[in-house]
């Protein structure tokens, strides 16, 4: 069966704390370590007063020692913003930690607005992106004779690369590296389909992997019953209004109704952004999730589930879980 991981941005909820989300994602971690997920990673975002995860591989760590099995990582490092040894140096202390849990997802959008990015990044130009993904490998792999420049720690950990994308770039160089391959489908759905093709069509066997591993993202709320499910997933259709607006502010509150908040573009938008969302209760969510999983092949799914309460994200959590060990019993 396909195999479920966890996406998570650390949500700093309406009237709470910095500290109350980090405390969350641990808590999280956690549950999704006791229901058996595969992973759980953390994304790489800058100026987002809703979101705690920009120190991304610092929260990997927290996470990591709230947990003792299930693989940590990111989803994404946005490469672009980092030298390459800079991160190779982060994620082999990571991987010294917490050996054989560490996975490192890149990815070569910038996570921000332009002006942060500007702040952040070392120059506006990700077209050096192929280059620093090799640049990484080696500096993660074995050093080569008379190398000049050593990550240390680093050297030697061979932690996994991810190559992560919301379009066909990424899909390509991913095949043609021969990488495990994340797409965006969570929040850009329109390219999927076709980056999945480009993938697989255009892998290279590599040293790490021998034939296409393609995860597929989606967004959910399972809640006992579909009312509660929606009304916890309107927190997220709220925040993707905001960002269009550009409106930054801390992860909404749920709402009973939604029409009063956007207009009928926004909410046009938003349902086409989030199409393969999967809210619901437990029956519900099985037959949206397993529709997208035949229609995708997916190898492994992730889901991001953007619940403003975190009992009831923590939930989620558990019936998504249950879903998957049905799903396993009926294949």
């Amino acid at each position: 069966m396909v195999p479920f991981s966890i996406l998570d941005l650390s949500p700093v909820a309406e009237g709470s704390t910095i500290r109350q989300s980090l405390e969350g994602s641990a808590r999280m971690a956690q549950k999704a370590e006791e229901f058996g997920y595969k992973r759980f990673w953390l994304a790489e975002h800058h100026g987002m007063p809703g979101i705690a995860s920009a120190a991304t591989s610092i929260v990997i760590a927290h996470v990591g020692a709230a947990t003792k099995r299930i693989r940590i990582g990111s989803g994404g490092i946005m490469l672009p913003n980092h030298s390459p040894l800079v991160i190779a140096e982060q994620f082999g202390t990571l991987e010294a930690l917490f050996p054989g849990r560490v996975d490192l997802g890149l990815g070569r959008a910038p996570g921000t607005d332009m002006r942060t990015a500007q702040a952040l990044r070392r120059n506006l130009d990700a077209s050096n992106f192929p280059n620093d993904v090799v640049e990484l490998q080696q500096l993660l792999g074995a050093p080569i004779e008379n190398q000049a420049i050593l990550a240390v720690p680093g050297m030697n950990t061979n932690v996994p690369i991810w190559l992560l994308g919301s379009s066909l770039y990424s899909a390509q160089l991913a095949g043609m590296l021969g990488l495990p391959y994340a797409f965006a489908s969570h929040f850009a759905p329109d390219s999927l389909l076709d980056a999945l093709d480009i993938y697989r069509d255009r892998f290279q066997p590599s040293a790490v992997l021998d034939k296409p591993y393609a995860m597929v993202g989606v967004m959910g709320s399972v809640a006992e019953t579909d009312e509660e499910a929606q009304y916890h997933f309107t927190s997220a259709q709220q925040q993707f209004v905001n960002l269009r607006r550009n409106v930054r502010g801390q992860f909404p509150r749920p709402v009973k109704d939604m029409e009063s908040f956007w207009s009928p573009m926004e909410k046009m938008t938003v349902e086409h952004t989030l199409r393969y969302a999967v809210v619901g209760s437990q029956r519900a969510a099985e037959a949206k999730l397993g529709a997208f999983i035949k229609d995708t092949g997916a190898d492994e799914v992730i889901i991001s589930m953007p619940i403003h309460d975190i009992e009831a994200r923590l939930k989620s959590v558990e019936l998504f879980a249950g879903l998957g060990n049905f799903m396993r019993v009926a294949a």
